[in-house]
């Protein structure tokens, strides 16, 4: 499998980035922008531009259009970037219809890990330590049960099904304030994900967020690329991503990192993905506990802090995706387990989110 063209299906910033590395790798590249993005810089960043039809956000989330664009300008290959269609399984099987290469996994993958509670069934069915929570769509008398069954003290997170980024969440501590949440997270996931369906989680108090870089090849090889700790956040979103995690004991680093190998392979995952954990402060010193993590989602894409990790091992991840997307072994890439470099120092992602007051 390979490529001569690729196009980038995305705006800003990571259209920039990914123009970038397939440049420096020798590929040519074409940007889509709508019309009133016609004067941005990340149509300027690629070899050549095409614009599709729209305005907005909306005309980025066009598949047809998508798949058009790169027929009309002769790109055999898609990047989706990260966020708009970078997760739609309907846009990996229609670039594999048109023989396109998808730069992402499968779309089984995307499916699976798109489903949060298929994704918690494949960590289970792995012997991978899971949250308590309800399984699958979760109606407010069954959240109010679950929440009941906690005892004194207990509370919960309600979650969106789909989709991440922290939308369709909110965190119930008292059970006269459930109704009040559900049907707020419901309509916020409807709206971002195109599906209601929520499902309820034990709230661990005093976590902290751990995810492991994971790439896998078309040929079955699987390397971690370490971890990144997130636990500064606010209102569910991320604001501060180090790299390594600084305060992870070898042992647990190992253990989450195996975890997050396992789910992998089980999944017959391919190219670049990030799996999720939540580490209980309160059972950290407890060796002898499988419970001091939980696996709580995988990201089957390219996520916005990948330059941390790109930082402190001196690679570059999106000129990776795309060899591994054009067939090459991880093996010929020099990221063979044994060949991933240990990091060197830490590197810091800051961000600046925009909130209404």
């Amino acid at each position: 499998m390979s490529f001569h063209k690729l196009l980038i299906a995305n705006r800003g910033e990571i259209a920039i980035r990914i123009a970038r590395a397939a440049g420096d790798a020798g590929l040519a590249t074409v940007a889509i922008y709508s019309a009133d993005d016609a004067q941005s810089m990340h149509a300027r960043a690629a070899d050549a531009a095409y614009e599709i039809p729209g305005r907005g956000a909306r005309a980025y989330l066009d598949i047809e259009a998508v798949i058009a664009a790169a027929k009309a300008t002769e790109c055999d290959a898609v990047h989706p970037g990260y966020g708009f269609l970078s997760e739609n399984s309907t846009l990996a099987r229609r670039c594999v219809e048109e023989g396109i290469v998808f730069v992402g996994p499968s779309a089984e993958a995307l499916d699976l890990f798109g489903d949060k509670a298929q994704a918690k069934a494949l960590a289970k069915q792995c012997g991978v330590p899971i949250i308590d929570g309800t399984s699958g769509p979760t109606s407010l008398e069954e959240a109010k049960a679950f929440f009941d069954s906690l005892g004194p003290g207990g509370a919960v997170m309600i979650k969106a099904i789909a989709g991440g980024g922290g939308r369709g969440m909110r965190i119930v501590d008292d059970t006269a304030r459930l109704q009040e949440a559900y049907a707020p997270c419901q309509s916020e996931a409807m709206a971002a994900f195109g599906s209601d369906g929520v499902y309820v989680e034990r709230l661990i108090r005093n976590a902290r967020h751990i995810e492991v870089q994971i790439i896998c090849d078309h040929h079955g090889a699987i390397s971690h690329l370490h971890e990144r700790e997130c636990t500064i956040q606010r209102r569910n979103q991320k604001l501060i991503e180090v790299a390594p995690s600084p305060s992870l004991s070898d042992a647990l680093r190992t253990r989450i990192i195996e975890a997050a190998k396992e789910m992998a392979a089980a999944a017959n995952y391919d190219n670049l993905g990030t799996f999720e954990f939540l580490v209980d402060n309160e059972r950290i010193n407890d060796k002898a506990s499988d419970q001091a993590f939980a696996f709580i989602e995988a990201n089957p894409r390219l996520q916005v802090e990948h330059t941390v990790t790109e930082e402190v091992l001196g690679l570059d991840l999106v000129q990776s995706q795309l060899a591994v997307a054009a067939g090459a072994t991880l093996g010929s890439l020099g990221l063979a387990q044994g060949y991933i470099p240990k990091p060197r120092g830490f590197a810091m992602q800051l961000r600046v989110n925009m909130e209404v007051m």
